[in-house]
């Protein structure tokens, strides 16, 4: 019976254990095209996002179409600035992972609020920002 057990986990595994079940970056940033940001550029990430906010998840869908068109911000901050904050810090560890400690500590985390969406999973968004040397602020990964 407890041979039956393990193969009735280990198979499926086998199959459907390489299949990645999580969001990633389609590239990472460039860390020497990043300019070194502070805390201190809060009131300008907070513009940039009137631009950003529409490229990265346009205004809706077919049944909401207006449904991204307006946003409360919940964090804006450098991913440095998230530790110690459970609900923040953990999306330092994912952007860590996905493109490096240098990368991370160079970025933001948004975390946003849409409230016209129907639903907790269309409501919340969280983005992951750089600032370009030449281009100015970017989405580099969005989460939800």
């Amino acid at each position: 019976m407890k041979m039956l057990y393990i193969l009735i986990i280990t198979i499926p595994m086998l199959f459907f254990g390489s299949i990645h079940g999580y969001a990633q970056p389609k590239e990472c940033p460039v860390l020497s095209e990043l300019e070194k940001t502070s805390i201190k550029d809060k009131k300008e990430v907070i513009e940039a996002l009137n631009t950003l906010i529409p490229k990265t998840y346009g205004t809706g869908l077919d049944d909401f179409p207006d449904m991204y068109t307006k946003w409360d911000v919940v964090t804006a901050k450098p991913f440095p600035k998230t530790v110690g904050n459970k609900d923040d810090e953990d999306y330092f560890g994912m952007a860590k992972t996905f493109c490096g400690k240098e990368i991370a500590g160079k970025s933001w985390l948004v975390r946003l609020d849409f409230p016209k969406a129907p639903g907790a999973n269309l409501a919340q968004g969280q983005i992951f920002l750089a600032k370009s040397k030449e281009k100015g602020w970017f989405v580099w990964f969005r989460y939800h």
